[in-house]
């Protein structure tokens, strides 16, 4: 990253885009508190990441801020509730019920109780992201959310996590390199060679 000044409002929708290779994932990591900037700050909600210690830090990460991944992550001995639910443990405050609303709104009020190895690309997705607004955080961030489905299953979870987003007034980072599906955010902004071009 070099020389990146960037600010996002919250309730805002912005989309990274860039070849492979151009420090999309870098710069998300790096807002998100999980890769330490060689220089420079981050500063969210007034706290200045990377100041604080690693365990303030994950702390923030896990109450305040929401993740999905392109390979979903999701623990494979644990049923899809149990890996909506692991957020909320570790938080010491297991949210069952909101688990299971978000199960359902994500369309997988069926599939609780099923093992991700049951469950198809799409589905396990969809607990990736009830998974990441089970504590109610105030920013989501998606890296490369749609990279291993098909385009159809790709438009359904980009439409499901940007009408979450919205309906729920939380901010949204996602990197794509689909410009298309980029569109459908508030803002679009291109990396390459770890510079931010507009």
């Amino acid at each position: 990253m070099r020389g990146i000044t960037l600010e996002v409002a919250k309730g805002e929708a912005v989309f990274l885009c860039g070849a492979s290779g151009a420090g999309k994932t870098t710069l998300l990591y790096t807002l998100a508190g999980l890769e330490r900037p060689e220089a420079g700050e981050v500063i969210f909600e007034g706290h200045r990441l990377y100041r604080q210690g690693a365990s303030e830090d994950a702390k923030l990460r896990n109450t305040k801020m929401g993740f999905v991944f392109q390979s979903y992550f999701l623990l494979p001995e644990l049923t899809a509730l149990e890996n909506v639910l692991l957020p909320s443990m570790i938080a010491n405050g297991q949210r069952l019920e909101a688990a299971k609303a978000y199960l359902e709104h994500v369309g997988l009020s069926d599939r609780m109780n099923h093992l991700p190895s049951e469950l198809s690309g799409g589905e396990q997705q969809r607990v990736a992201i009830a998974r990441a607004l089970v504590n109610d955080p105030v920013i989501i961030f998606a890296d490369e959310p749609t990279g291993n489905l098909d385009t159809a299953n790709g438009e359904a979870v980009m439409e499901l996590l940007l009408s979450l987003a919205k309906e729920r007034e939380k901010t949204l980072m996602v990197v794509t390199h689909d410009t298309r599906l980029a569109s459908l955010g508030d803002r679009q902004m291109n990396i390459r060679d770890g510079r931010l071009i507009h």
